[in-house]
């Protein structure tokens, strides 16, 4: 028999991977945030609430569903339907540390270049030099960020999930498809401290899932570029969450409001895709697989990609 004819939970999954990914990303990380959310660190239904650890309540009450959803979900449609060499290809792009320099500069100064210039834009210069204490915590802040947030959350959508929408959508397509899933898994979460409940409204978050749509232009960029190293994707990713949440209020403490801020990282975003698009012109660094060909034909990996 088949494999992809097998019935069963594992049947569907193997006919429908990608779908597969995104419901049980879903379902397992919202169905583990429900304590997190009912809490008193939430819309206080239940009376209890989870302790602060490194100052914030959302390492215990958020990263167990945050771990439990993308990751854990692409590992599980992979082995179900690729077994252990398509567990080893998954493996292999996240430890691709392997990349020229220039990416790790893109990717670590430039997004908190972006966000400053953006920043710098909408108060006309005005910028506080940031304190020593500012300046100490931010690389070690970073590297707890790649731990949690940026293993957490790539090793599902990029490595899995944007790996393979290429090879059906391309690169512009699955971009397009990829943001607002990705921003609709947070959704929830704007029921939590994560989200500033109950001092949040509709239009931060239509800003939150605007910002993804954007920025994931510029992460399937950089995911092409650097040949799908989930090191760098991660890097990229938690450089906007370092920024935000270690320098942005120091620095800029006119704008230091989860509204503007909000529209900070929208703005930066948006650029950012624009620019990437025009000097892409669309493709996003995208090479489709080589089909088999004739020796006579030309080779179409000798094709520049930008």
């Amino acid at each position: 028999m088949p494999a992809n004819s097998q019935t069963g939970l594992r049947g569907v999954i193997r006919r429908r991977p990608l779908i597969s990914f995104f419901v049980l990303a879903n379902l397992m990380s919202w169905v583990a945030w429900l304590p997190y959310i009912l809490s008193a660190n939430g819309t206080g239904v239940l009376d209890f609430e989870f302790p602060a650890v490194l100052g914030t309540s959302q390492l215990l009450g958020m990263l167990p569903g945050a771990y439990l959803g993308p990751i854990f979900s692409a590992y599980l449609v992979t082995r179900i339907t690729d077994g252990k060499e398509g567990v080893r290809r998954w493996v292999g792009r996240m430890t691709k540390w392997r990349v020229s320099w220039v990416w790790y500069l893109v990717t670590a100064v430039g997004v908190p270049a972006a966000i400053i210039v953006t920043c710098l834009a909408m108060t006309d210069g005005q910028v506080v030099f940031p304190p020593a204490v500012v300046l100490v915590a931010y690389l070690p802040s970073l590297l707890l960020q790649m731990v949690t947030t940026g293993l957490a959350e790539e090793p599902g959508w990029r490595d899995f999930a944007l790996a393979r929408m290429q090879r059906r959508f391309g690169a512009l397509g699955s971009s397009v498809i990829l943001g607002p899933l990705w921003g609709l898994w947070h959704l929830p979460l704007f029921l939590s401290e994560w989200g500033g409940y109950p001092d949040v409204s509709l239009l931060r978050i239509a800003e939150f899932v605007a910002f993804c749509c954007t920025f994931n232009v510029v992460v399937t960029w950089v995911f092409n570029r650097t040949g799908q190293s989930l090191p760098l994707i991660m890097l990229l990713h938690v450089s906007v969450n370092n920024f935000m949440s270690v320098a942005f209020a120091e620095m800029f403490p006119m704008l230091a409001t989860p509204e503007l801020a909000s529209r900070v990282t929208l703005l930066a975003g948006t650029t950012g895709a624009v620019l990437v698009l025009i000097a892409t012109r669309g493709r996003l660094g995208y090479r489709a697989p080589a089909e088999p060909a004739p020796a006579t034909a030309a080779d179409p990996e000798a094709l520049p990609a930008r």
